[in-house]
């Protein structure tokens, strides 16, 4: 069923000539070949690989984007984004916004949605998902319905879920965050040595049943110990889970 929640979202505004090519040499993600009108999710890592930032990257025009994080992160993406920034034409603005976050849309639906004025698309294709910068509406949904589909969708929040000790590779993110045929940027050597050795990440942030605690471990039936569980919401909880139990857990969200 299709729900409108307000949400905030904190924003870096990128403006310059050097824009996509900095923010491109930046990002995990495909920057270069944005196109206008268009987004994708991406992390700013440190160079050892662990995650500074998670953003959404959306492309205004040739030499202006749009990077959008999760309420209370956008301090810390902008300083990450600065401390490489040297002799790059290139200025960043800070700014929070309030966001119509449109969920449970099918197909049409969000086709339609992501034709209005501000709209991005969000989360995944297949979620449903759009939100929009835009004017506040008058009828919202509850935080407490929105977190409970954000978990049924397995999409983490940064700082709660996925933190800067993370790994991309932890993050159930890859697809949607990483290209790995793009060119170097910080970070870049272990995101691609796991990839290309089929290595296995110490943690998985995965999708569980509840019940379960959010910042408490993780119990299976049997009361072994899998993980630390960070959000819970509904009939669903997100788990990091440990590398040991993930054949065991895999089967469970299979059946």
């Amino acid at each position: 069923m299709t729900a409108l929640f307000r949400i905030s979202r904190e924003l870096i505004t990128a403006r310059g000539k050097d824009a996509r090519t900095f923010l491109h040499s930046q990002l995990s993600n495909d920057i270069a070949g944005l196109a206008v009108g268009a987004s994708r999710y991406a992390f700013a890592l440190e160079p050892t690989g662990k995650i500074a930032a998670f953003a959404r990257v959306r492309c205004v025009a040739d030499d202006h984007f749009v990077l959008d994080v999760d309420a209370g992160c956008g301090e810390a993406a902008l300083t990450r984004l600065n401390k490489f920034k040297i002799r790059v034409a290139c200025e960043f603005a800070l700014e929070s916004r309030d966001v119509m976050a449109l969920r449970g849309l099918n197909a049409s639906e969000r086709t339609a949605s992501l034709a209005r004025d501000g709209a991005v698309s969000a989360w995944r294709e297949a979620d449903g998902a759009v939100d929009v910068f835009a004017a506040a509406a008058a009828e919202v949904g509850s935080l407490e319905d929105f977190h409970r589909e954000r978990v049924r969708c397995s999409w983490p929040i940064f700082g709660v879920d996925i933190t800067s000790d993370s790994l991309p590779a932890e993050t159930s993110l890859t697809d949607v965050c990483v290209s790995f045929t793009k060119g170097c940027y910080p970070g870049q050597e272990l995101v691609e040595r796991m990839d290309s050795r089929g290595s296995t990440a110490p943690r998985r942030l995965m999708r569980l049943p509840s019940p379960a605690i959010a910042g408490l471990p993780y119990r299976l039936a049997d009361g072994t110990e899998i993980g630390m569980c960070t959000s819970v919401a509904g009939d669903h909880a997100l788990v990091m889970v440990q590398r040991a139990h993930l054949g065991i857990v895999e089967q469970i969200t299979r059946s």
